[in-house]
């Protein structure tokens, strides 16, 4: 069953002193876990993603119409930074590949099946 795992941290944890080390330890952590998952043939694929600074966002409102806006969807404290698609037996296997995503302190990793046809 494939499953998505989208990995959000907390906004700004990049920042200030010592953020360089810390995203450079966390994206070694990243391409290491990647390439494990890429040669047991688990991983289908992954990506980071760019700042939410560079988010743009298409809202629909009453009767269809559409708006742009600069910015993610939601207005929160953190931000989604990436995602594994993973083909695994069950939930239970998600899960225990979720846990081992490397995120910084408060980050949260979401499991979610997708739907295949």
């Amino acid at each position: 069953m494939q499953y998505m795992i989208l990995i959000y941290e907390p906004e700004g944890c990049y920042d200030g002193d010592g953020g360089q080390a810390a995203l450079q330890d966390i994206v070694a952590r990243h391409m290491a876990l990647a390439g494990e998952l890429r040669a047991a043939g688990i991983q289908q694929e992954g990506a980071g993603l760019q700042g939410v600074e560079t988010a743009t966002t298409v809202v629909t409102g009453a009767g269809g119409k559409q708006t742009i806006h600069d910015g993610p969807f939601a207005e929160t404290r953190e931000h989604l930074g990436g995602y594994y698609v993973i083909d695994v037996p069950d939930l239970d296997a998600a899960l225990a590949m979720a846990r081992r995503v490397p995120v910084m302190e408060g980050g949260k990793v979401e499991v979610r099946p997708l739907i295949v046809h």
